[in-house]
This record gives structure tokens, sequence and C-alpha cells, in this order.
């Protein structure tokens, strides 16, 4: 199972832009399916986008589309998360998350390895 770490939170003023990194140890990160997660105060880990293995499929919920682009580089073993146009409502921890060989899924618990989160937080 591969050890995730994310990096490039902070503290941005609405309209603004991210672009979260989500490094992986371990062999074949190419056979991980990916997701960014994220878990505002008080509520649930929900599914912000997704991408294949060798980055071919991609896919984002409605509140992401248009706004936030996830990518992967498997030569460097990192995903991204590019967020722009940055809303107050998209505060919270993001996590990326892996699943060897797997769909794309929005569930929480279709995904085995987790990182530890970096915080997001968009003023207004």
């Amino acid at each position: 199972q591969v050890q995730l770490v994310e990096s490039g939170g902070g503290l941005v003023q609405a309209g603004d832009s991210l672009k979260l990194s989500c490094e992986a140890s371990g062999r074949f990160f190419q056979i991980y399916t990916m997701g960014w997660f994220r878990q505002a105060p008080g509520k649930e880990r929900e599914f912000v986008a997704g991408i294949s293995g060798n980055g071919g499929n991609t896919y984002y919920t409605d509140s992401a589309k248009g706004r936030f682009t996830i990518s992967r580089d498997n030569a460097k073993n990192t995903a991204y998360l590019q967020m722009n146009s940055l809303k107050p409502e998209d505060t919270g921890v993001y996590y990326c998350a892996g699943e060897r060989y797997g769909l794309i899924r929005v569930q929480v618990n279709a995904y085995a390895a987790w990182g530890q989160g970096t915080q997001v937080t968009v003023s207004s």
C-alpha cells in the first residue's frame, strides 16, 4: 500500500487559487486510482475529484466542475488538485486517497490509502 502525503494548503481569499499536491511513496503508483476528498468542520468527508491510474479518466463533483482540475504525474508519484475561483464553502481539510486498480468512486470506503490531510481556508 502506498503512503500518501498532502501539501499545498493554506489561507486564501475568495477568488484565489491553490494547488494541492499528494506525494506517494511505495511502488506502482500508476496502478492507483486517486481521489481528492474534503471535510468541512462538523460535516462528513466528501468526494471532490478522482483520476484513473493512467490519468485518462477524471471525475468531479458538481461543485468542483469548471473550477478544479485533478491531474497526476506518475513519474513523480504525485497527484495534484488545482483549485481556482475558490469560495468560502471550499474551506476544509483536503485529503488524497488511493485505491489499487479501482474505478473512480465517490465513496470514502472505496479507498484504502489516505493521507493526513492539508487545511484549506478561504476567507470572504
